[in-house]
């Protein structure tokens, strides 16, 4: 995801949690010669109101959490083209189609028997619909569940549903062992979430909140929007930062922003807050910290890790 303005960064996270119901309806048709994934997968197959009557192989994403899901998966050699954030894998086939600007004649010219979207800017998905183009939505996550949903409905979509429940299980085992490692504590430590330089951050209502909170940490930042008004994403003043002296200062700014422990130091009346006398001060990747894919036990590892060493 590409650092914008705050406040479209703030919307694009603060999407609804999905709410479709998912179900498959199974029938005898055959994979393709040479078809990858489930020996079960079987078409038509709906998820919503979303009905495929074959696999698609002409897959094209246009949200960077939905590409990860859908190389997780297996789903990778099915995607033509992503947009121009979705950096993750490497390999994934970028162009310059836009996700937060998409265009209808550009994604219908890569032909497409899927898109798969964060949600529905420019009215794109009434715009596909016409086209005859199918769209599958994955919006901004508000939990874990809701993370799990759209990795098993891509899984249904794509004809990975077995390796889909894999990938979800694998993420739930390991989030376990990562949260029973915790050391025990009979205070909860603070801790302030960077989305930017100038200062907005996200509360414990929203997902990467939810993560903090699995690591027994508390926000310092959830008096700023106990009414909900900013969606989960206020910007702070320095002062307020300053004052409520958070043991942790976490940057999901490092990329976009070269954001530090130097540079936060360096800020005036930060050199004498808990986490950075502490040197608790940790640079996140940006892009893992803004996406709800599979890498989410990346985060959450990063931040049990920098807990697990704090001071008792």
């Amino acid at each position: 995801m590409s650092r914008r303005f705050p406040r479209l960064f703030a919307a694009t996270l603060a999407v609804a949690a999905l709410a479709l119901g998912a179900c498959a309806e199974k029938t005898s048709d055959t994979p393709a010669p040479g078809a990858s994934g489930s020996a079960a997968a079987a078409y038509p197959v709906t998820v919503g109101d979303l009905t495929l009557e074959k696999r698609p192989e002409k897959i094209v994403s246009l949200s960077a959490s939905a590409t990860e899901m859908l190389y997780a998966i297996g789903a990778g050699p099915q995607v033509t083209a992503v947009d121009d954030n979705s950096n993750y894998p490497p390999d994934a086939p970028k162009t310059d189609l836009s996700g937060f600007s998409p265009n209808a004649e550009a994604i219908a010219g890569r032909s497409p028997d899927l898109v798969v979207l964060s949600d529905d800017r420019n009215k794109i998905v009434e715009q596909l619909t016409t086209l005859k183009i199918p769209v599958y939505i994955t919006p901004a996550a508000t939990t874990l569940d809701d993370s799990y949903r759209q990795i098993t409905e891509l899984g249904a979509l794509t004809g990975h549903p077995a390796e889909a429940a894999d990938v979800t299980r694998r993420m739930k085992d390991d989030i376990a062992k990562l949260v029973a490692g915790l050391p025990q504590r009979t205070e909860k430590l603070t801790y302030y979430h960077e989305l930017g330089p100038e200062l907005y951050t996200a509360t414990s209502k929203t997902f990467i909140g939810s993560l903090y909170a699995m690591a027994g940490l508390a926000n310092i930042a959830d008096p700023a929007d106990a009414d909900g008004k900013n969606g989960g994403y206020p910007q702070l003043s320095q002062e307020v930062i300053v004052k409520a002296d958070p043991d942790f200062v976490f940057l999901a700014d490092t990329k976009c922003c070269q954001q530090s422990a130097e540079t936060v130091k360096a800020r005036a009346g930060w050199a004498g807050i808990t986490a950075v006398k502490n040197n608790q001060v940790v640079a996140l990747d940006d892009d893992i910290a803004s996406r709800w894919g599979p890498r989410v036990v990346d985060l959450l590892r990063a931040i049990i890790d920098a807990v697990a060493k704090a001071k008792a």
